[in-house]
C-alpha cells in the first residue's frame, strides 16, 4: 500500500457490501488485525468511522471485495496523513448534538445505521456509528430510534459537565425529520409507534421533563450524515471542515 494511488472519500457513494459467499476468501485473523488497527484511528480521526464501522460487520468469513473497501479506507488516509482534530479556543461552552440515520442502509438484513456526534460549541468531542438491533419501517422511525439511543451517551455528558461546575438546563438535539421530532413531543401510542420497542421512547419521557430537546435543522446542515453513510467528495469535505477535521501543519 506504500505506493497506492490516494483517493479523496474512505467509501464510495455506490459500495454496498454483502456477505459475497461466492467470492474469495482472504485471512480473516489478518482482516480483524487490520480492523482493529483502524479502530484505533478513529479516535483521533472520525471522518473513517463510518467505513471502517461497515468494514467491521464482515470480520467473520471476510471476503476480497471486504478487503478492497478497506484498502480503500487506506488509499484516503494516504493522502491525508497530515489532517487531525482541530480545537479552537472559545468563550463559550454550549453542548449540542446530531443525529441523523440512513433508513434501511444495511443491504443483508435492512436495518438502518445510526450516526451521532457531540459538540461542546466547536469542538467535536464524541461520535458513533452503529448499525441499529432493529429493523424500522420507515424513515421517521429509524431516525426516532437514532435519537432514542444515544440520550443516555447526551446525559452522561451533562452530568460529567457539573463536575466541572458547567450546567446545562435544556441540552439540543439536531435531527433534519420532522416526523421523528413529532414523535418526540406526541405522548399517544397510536398505530404508527406501537410497534416500536419501548426503551425507544425514553426520549419522549426527557423531553417532557425538559432535560432534552430535539430541534429541527436542514439536511444541509446535518453534520452527523457523514457517520451514517457513504458521500460524495464534495459533501464529505464540506462535513470534514465543519467537523473540525483539519491539515495540521507540523513544524
Amino acid at each position: 500500500m506504500e505506493d497506492c494511488k490516494q483517493i479523496g472519500t474512505p467509501m464510495c457513494t455506490s459500495t454496498k457490501l454483502t456477505k459475497d459467499e461466492e467470492g474469495n476468501s482472504v485471512d480473516e485473523k489478518h482482516y480483524r488485525g487490520i480492523i482493529g488497527s483502524l479502530f484505533y484511528l478513529t479516535a483521533s480521526r472520525p471522518d473513517i468511522m463510518f467505513a471502517v464501522c461497515l468494514c467491521a460487520r464482515f470480520q467473520s468469513y471476510p471476503k476480497e471485495s471486504h478487503l478492497i473497501a478497506v484498502k480503500r479506507i487506506f488509499r484516503y488516509l494516504k493522502g491525508s496523513m497530515d489532517f487531525g482534530l482541530w480545537y479552537p479556543k472559545s468563550s463559550t461552552f454550549d453542548l449540542i448534538s446530531y443525529s441523523d440515520a440512513d433508513f434501511a442502509g444495511c443491504q443483508i438484513d435492512r436495518k438502518s445505521t445510526s450516526g451521532m456526534c457531540y459538540f461542546l460549541e466547536n469542538c467535536l468531542v464524541s461520535w458513533f456509528s452503529k448499525k441499529q438491533n432493529s429493523i424500522s419501517l420507515s424513515t421517521a422511525e429509524a431516525e426516532y430510534i437514532a435519537v432514542g439511543n444515544y440520550c443516555a451517551q447526551l446525559l452522561w455528558m451533562k452530568h460529567t459537565l457539573k463536575d466541572f461546575g458547567v450546567f446545562f438546563d435544556c441540552v439540543p438535539i439536531l435531527c433534519d425529520n420532522t416526523s421523528a421530532i413529532n414523535l418526540t413531543k406526541n405522548p399517544v401510542m397510536h398505530s404508527r409507534t406501537k410497534h416500536i420497542d419501548v426503551k425507544h421512547h425514553f426520549i419522549r419521557d426527557l423531553v417532557c421533563k425538559k432535560k432534552i430537546r430535539v430541534d429541527f435543522v436542514p439536511t444541509s446542515d446535518q453534520l452527523a450524515d457523514i457517520f451514517a453513510k457513504s458521500l460524495a467528495l464534495d459533501r464529505f469535505e464540506l462535513l470534514q471542515k465543519c467537523l473540525g477535521i483539519l491539515q495540521i501543519n507540523v513544524a
